[in-house]
């Protein structure tokens, strides 16, 4: 049976002592698939994404990865309490869709006289 790429990378942080920068993950991945030149850049992108998805894997500064078992929650989990949400310009956003909505209607009402 054929293992998916996550799975293989696993196996290869798991066998390794140390996170691993992204493009050389990706590169022992795709060798012990077999993929071919074509795969290896078709593949890529849906790799990240499986890899960012997983809960097994975290991605550390600098685009390294490693297996989120080897680290502490603190460090594998942001704080959101840090984020900063600018509420005024959501309201100035909301502002400019109703004064569009206001020329709509003026147009659709010239059109109708």
């Amino acid at each position: 049976m054929k293992q998916s790429m996550t799975d293989v990378a696993y196996q290869i942080l798991q066998s390794g002592k140390d996170a691993m920068p992204f493009i050389e993950l990706w590169t022992r991945v795709s060798k012990e698939l077999g993929f071919n030149e074509s795969q290896f850049d078709d593949n890529i992108a849906q790799f990240y994404t499986d890899l960012s998805i997983d809960g097994r894997f975290f991605n550390m500064p600098q685009n390294n990865w490693d297996l989120r078992s080897r680290h502490t929650f603190s460090e594998s989990v942001m704080d959101t309490d840090s984020i900063a949400i600018d509420e005024d310009s959501d309201d100035e956003d909301q502002d400019e869709t109703l004064d569009l909505d206001e020329e709509v209607k003026d147009e659709d009402q010239e059109d109708e006289d």
